[in-house]
C-alpha cells in the first residue's frame, strides 16, 4: 500500500512539473493539494464575439482558438493555403492559441508563449496594392492595439518604431507581419499580435529585456477573452480602411505616444550602426533619425535593430 501510495504521488508531481512547464500557474492549497489560480480563464469563442462590434462580427471570416500550435502565424499561413485552394479568401480570420510551441518575434526571435497566460493571435487579411503601399501598417496596427488598451483602462501606453508596444518603459506586446502572394498586387497579410497578459515568473525569467504584463500595470485581473475582442474590433477598424487611406491618417495618433521621440538612439544593421537623435516618423511610416551633421537620414522596417544610447 506504501509502495503503491509514492508512486501515485510520484505520478502526481510529474504531471503537475509537466503543467508548470508550460507556463500553467498553480497555486497549493494546505491539506488538499493544488489549483490553478482564481483568476485563471480560458479563450472562449462566444465570450470573445459577445464583445465583437457589429462591424466585426460582419468582417469576421473565421475565430479558431487551438490549445496548442507552433505559432498563430503559421496556422494562419495554413488557413489561406486552404482557403486559396478552394479560390476563396481567407480575410477576416483570425487565429487564437492558449499555448505557442514555437512563438516567434522579430528578426526570429523567440515569443515566450506561456500556456493561458497571455495573448497570441493572428489575423488575416487581403490587400490589392502590394507591398510598399503596406509599409506603414505594422505601426497602424500598432495604434490599433493601444485603443484597445486604453479602452481597457491602460493609459500609459506607448509605441516602439517598427513594431513594440511599452508601458511604463517596458514591453507589453509585439506585432509581427508577414506577407503570402504577390509583393507587388493582390496579397494576403498575416499581423501577428502578442500581449503580455499575465505572465508567470518562471516564464519571464526567459525574456532578454525589461518587460511588464497588463496584470502588474492595473494591479488588477482582466478578462482575455473581452481583451481580445477589443484588439479584433480596433484592428479591423484599421485594416478596413488602410488600402484606402495608408498610414498617414494614424500618423499623428502614433507620433503621440512614440515613446522613443527626442531621444538619442543607435540604428543597426547587418553592415553599421548609426546614432542620432529619433525625430519620429514620417507620412510612409519611416523612421527619422537627425544625424550629428544635421542630416536628416530615413529607415524603414526589416532586420534592424533600434537601441537607446545610455546616458
Amino acid at each position: 500500500m506504501g509502495k503503491a501510495l509514492a508512486v501515485s504521488r510520484t505520478a502526481v508531481w510529474k504531471q503537475l512539473q509537466k503543467l508548470e512547464s508550460i507556463g500553467l500557474q498553480l497555486e497549493s492549497v494546505k491539506g488538499k493539494g493544488y489549483r490553478v489560480a482564481e483568476d485563471f480563464e480560458l479563450l472562449d469563442h462566444k465570450q470573445i464575439t459577445s464583445h465583437l462590434s457589429n462591424p466585426a462580427q460582419r468582417q469576421l471570416h473565421q475565430l479558431q482558438i487551438h490549445q496548442s500550435l507552433d505559432s498563430t502565424n503559421k496556422q494562419a499561413s495554413l488557413a489561406i493555403a486552404q482557403q486559396h485552394s478552394k479560390q476563396e479568401s481567407a480575410t477576416g480570420t483570425v487565429i487564437l492559441s492558449e499555448y505557442q510551441t514555437s512563438g516567434r518575434g522579430r528578426r526570429g526571435k523567440q515569443w515566450i508563449s506561456p500556456f493561458a497566460s497571455n495573448i497570441y493571435l493572428s489575423i488575416v487579411w487581403d490587400f490589392e496594392q502590394g507591398a510598399t503601399a503596406l509599409q506603414g501598417l505594422s505601426l497602424s496596427i500598432g495604434v490599433a492595439v493601444s485603443r484597445a488598451l486604453r479602452q481597457l483602462g491602460v493609459q500609459a501606453v506607448q509605441l516602439k518604431w517598427p513594431n513594440d508596444i511599452y508601458v511604463n518603459h517596458k514591453k507589453l506586446g509585439g506585432i509581427l507581419l508577414e506577407m503570402v502572394g504577390d509583393p507587388s498586387g493582390h496579397c494576403t497579410v498575416i499581423i501577428g499580435i502578442g500581449i503580455n497578459v499575465a505572465m508567470p515568473p518562471t516564464s519571464g525569467c526567459e525574456i532578454d529585456q525589461q518587460w511588464t504584463d497588463l496584470k502588474s500595470t492595473l494591479s488588477q485581473s482582466i478578462s482575455r477573452n473581452q481583451l481580445v475582442a477589443l484588439i479584433i474590433n480596433h484592428s479591423f477598424d484599421v485594416l478596413a480602411d488602410y488600402q484606402d487611406q495608408g498610414f498617414a491618417s494614424y500618423r499623428d495618433e502614433w507620433q503621440a505616444i512614440d515613446a522613443f521621440r527626442g531621444k538619442q538612439a543607435t540604428i543597426s544593421t547587418a553592415k553599421q550602426s548609426i546614432s542620432g537623435t529619433l525625430l519620429g516618423v514620417d507620412k510612409l511610416g519611416a523612421l527619422q533619425m537627425q544625424l550629428e551633421n544635421g542630416q536628416i537620414k530615413n529607415f524603414i522596417g526589416g532586420e534592424l535593430s533600434l537601441r537607446l544610447v545610455e546616458e
